[in-house]
């Protein structure tokens, strides 16, 4: 009978029907203290204030406030739910029955003001920081409620918290865990209002060529961005920013201003300014292709292992079934020694072409072993289970890859080549010349990208130990400075 009740209760919830409610508490009085035995996840509460039943929401509240701070199975408060739906009368009811619940967390860490400002909901982000004031300067794992705004679109939502902080710096300035102020999330996803609007409130103006942890300002985080893709909308950005006197990294130490486009500049300066664009072109790019390869090898890991296997095994088979066959008993005298220049006896089990045609056959075991080898090597390489995340590590397998193929390329011209009669190999030479420059050609470009891109990967890691050796030894001179004045004062302290 009590579970029948109570699935009443919840159905009434649901439709919001007063009626049903005020008549289950005219019969029993005690009804609502028994709804946290229940079995249901969340209370009645909950429901009506998720679907918006205002009148039903009071008559819960009065009968019962401590209901306002009962949480459902996702750590969610009542008020949770009518934040993050709009209702700002029952919003409005529930903080009048408990404030505290303004700073409850749920299930994801987030408080109703997180989820008012992430929906863009105005109204009831005034009646939340009205209530518990200090709700502004909670954060959502590293980012404030500027920062949330800016990642839900939320422009109307970032303007009125920035004035309900009443010029509070450090709100206003808060940077999330990668260090980037709202002003960097704000360019990084090129939202125009917002970076108008943050750059005429004195207080962000003033710290905007602010630097995140990799040491980029906004500037230099737009320049990144959008390196290699140039439309109308990025232009006006970056002149928003060059009038707003937001400068790069570079420049901030830098006594000479950083010339509009368009204008007059000296020749060295200009040429610096093309090298930094052309760089960032160049290092984006093959950041990018860094990237796309790490994520091709860790998704193609079972491919390469089956095509390095397949090219084994050619190898392989080439290798103790040799073109031409073997010979099938002893014979004498079959052929002169190429090197010796005498009879000699051709064993059984021995390739043909290695005492009729030595020089064409070794060829052909050098680029045999080489694929055979190489393909091993790609083989060792997967099945250690190394994650395929190091440019070290994509740069020998993707060179092993690379030998193995070209290699079994030259083996089967190679094999072509000895076992075809030499009139008829003649008409086919050209054509197989032909392909064999071009595979050539690939196979050298191929090298050439790989060579370039390990030598980057060496030159941006000697840059990296250059300046950390750099910031040692300064740290260790200022040391040594401090030490020998302090030592040298004391005497005279004395």
């Amino acid at each position: 009978m009590e579970k029948e009740i109570m699935a009443a209760l919840y159905e009434a919830s649901r439709n919001g029907c007063v009626s049903t409610l005020t008549t289950f508490i005219q019969r029993d009085a005690g009804i609502l203290d028994r709804v946290s035995l229940t079995s249901f996840s969340e209370t009645p509460l909950h429901l009506s204030a998720l679907h918006g039943h205002l009148e039903f929401s009071r008559v819960l509240v009065s009968k019962k406030p401590t209901l306002a701070k009962e949480i459902d199975s996702l750590g969610r408060t009542p008020l949770h739910l009518a934040s993050a739906e709009g209702y700002t009368e029952i919003v409005k009811a529930l903080l009048q029955a408990n404030t505290d619940v303004c700073l409850a967390r749920d299930q994801d860490e987030r408080i109703p003001l997180h989820l008012a400002s992430m929906r863009g909901r105005r109204e009831i982000i005034e009646e939340l920081i009205n209530a518990r004031r200090e709700s502004i300067l909670m954060n959502l794992n590293g980012d404030s409620v500027l920062h949330l705004c800016l990642q839900y679109n939320q422009f109307d939502a970032l303007k009125l918290l920035v004035k309900s902080a009443n010029g509070d710096e450090l709100f206003l300035n808060s940077k999330d865990y990668d260090g980037n102020s709202v002003l960097h999330l704000a360019v990084m996803l090129k939202q125009m209002k917002a970076i108008k609007y943050l750059l005429s409130v004195p207080k962000i103006k003033r710290e905007a060529n602010a630097m995140n942890m990799l040491g980029f300002t906004p500037l230099d985080v737009f320049e990144a961005c959008n390196a290699c893709l140039r439309d109308f909308k990025c232009f006006e950005i970056q002149n928003i920013l060059k009038e707003a006197d937001v400068k790069r990294s570079t420049n901030l130490n830098s006594s000479v201003p950083l010339a509009p486009s368009g204008t007059g500049v000296d020749g060295p300066q200009r040429a610096r300014s093309r090298f930094r664009r052309w760089w960032e072109c160049v290092h984006l790019s093959l950041s990018k292709r860094w990237k796309h390869q790490e994520n091709w090898m860790e998704e193609t890991r079972g491919t390469l292992m089956i095509v390095a296997t397949v090219i084994a095994t050619m190898a392989f088979q080439a290798g103790i079934s040799p073109p031409g066959g073997v010979w099938q008993q002893d014979t004498s005298n079959c052929t002169k020694d190429y090197y010796l220049a005498q009879d000699i006896i051709c064993k059984a089990g021995k390739a043909v072409l290695s005492y009729s045609n030595p020089d064409g056959y070794i060829l052909f075991l050098y680029y045999n072993t080489t694929s055979f080898f190489a393909s091993l090597c790609v083989i060792l390489l997967v099945i250690i289970g190394y994650p395929l995340r190091s440019k070290l590590f994509i740069w020998l397998l993707t060179s092993a890859m690379t030998i193995a193929a070209a290699s079994m390329t030259l083996t089967y011209i190679q094999a072509v080549s000895l076992v075809t009669s030499d009139h008829f190999f003649k008409r086919f030479s050209l054509f197989a010349l032909i392909l064999v420059y071009i595979w050539y050609g690939v196979v050298l470009i191929t090298g050439v990208i790989h060579i370039i891109r390990i030598l980057y990967w060496i030159v941006k890691m000697l840059i990296h130990i250059i300046r950390l050796l750099y910031w040692m030894v300064k740290k260790l001179c200022t040391f040594i400075r401090k030490s020998t004045r302090g030592s040298a004062e004391d005497p005279a302290n004395v």
